[in-house]
């Protein structure tokens, strides 16, 4: 009698362990090389002899398995090469963090009283009484800004962040909407806003490095016009 029993225990109680069963990681369903040897091998040994294999569609057939593996392995070999790209890619762009990055919008942040923000009038042709007008979060007016004539080319604009008698606003997004006479009617024009690069981040769906501006508000780094102010 042993000890569970000299114990009063019943054996029949205890937890059986059960062996552990490989779980499948779908690498068994891959034929390598060696694997299609031994086929070929195989099929070899019992061809029949009075129709023995062509060698024309034995030479096909290692042909065909050689171009499926080098072509996986191709893939795997680009895959690995994209991942090493955009860890440098996103290595270069972490020495953008606390630059300013020209992006194509309208809308600017404005970080703290005293401060405001610059940008970009995008003016394919020469536009007359040019007009930039500051729009808060309610979508108010608080600041207009006449610009009179401007060439053709981009056309640098900077808002302080004070209303229309001088007063400092609060922090938070503004809107610029730019309006001029173009070829004698009134057009919109499209405007770029520089951005403060707070960080970087690597995303894992396909989007590559995306630069966190001030605001919150995030892009992709092709997306990027200009790096620092001109």
């Amino acid at each position: 009698m042993n000890v569970l029993e000299q114990q009063g225990l019943n054996r029949d109680l205890y937890w059986n362990t059960e062996p552990e069963v490989p779980i499948a990681d779908g690498t068994e369903q891959t034929l390598k090389q060696e694997d299609f040897f031994a086929l070929l091998t195989e099929q070899l040994a019992n061809q029949d002899p009075t129709k023995p294999v062509d060698n024309d569609q034995m030479v096909a057939q290692m042909t065909s398995f050689s171009t499926a593996e080098g072509i996986t392995q191709l893939n795997e070999q680009f895959t690995s090469f994209a991942a090493s790209m955009t860890s440098n890619q996103a290595l270069q762009a972490s020495g953008l963090i606390g630059q300013e990055v020209l992006v194509t919008g309208n809308v600017g942040y404005k970080d703290a009283e005293g401060t405001g923000f610059s940008g970009v009038i995008i003016n394919e042709n020469t536009s007359q009484d040019t007009q930039i007008s500051i729009y808060n979060g309610a979508g108010e007016v608080v600041r207009t800004m006449d610009v009179g004539t401007q060439a053709a080319g981009n056309i640098e604009f900077n808002w302080d962040g004070t209303d229309q008698n001088g007063n400092p606003l609060p922090p938070g997004n503004y809107a610029v909407q730019v309006q001029g006479n173009v070829f004698g009617e009134a057009q919109a024009l499209p405007t770029a806003i520089n951005r403060h690069v707070d960080s970087v981040s690597l995303t894992n769906a396909g989007q590559g490095v995306v630069l966190n501006l001030d605001g919150d508000v995030s892009i992709k780094l092709d997306d990027v016009i200009q790096i620092g102010n001109s």
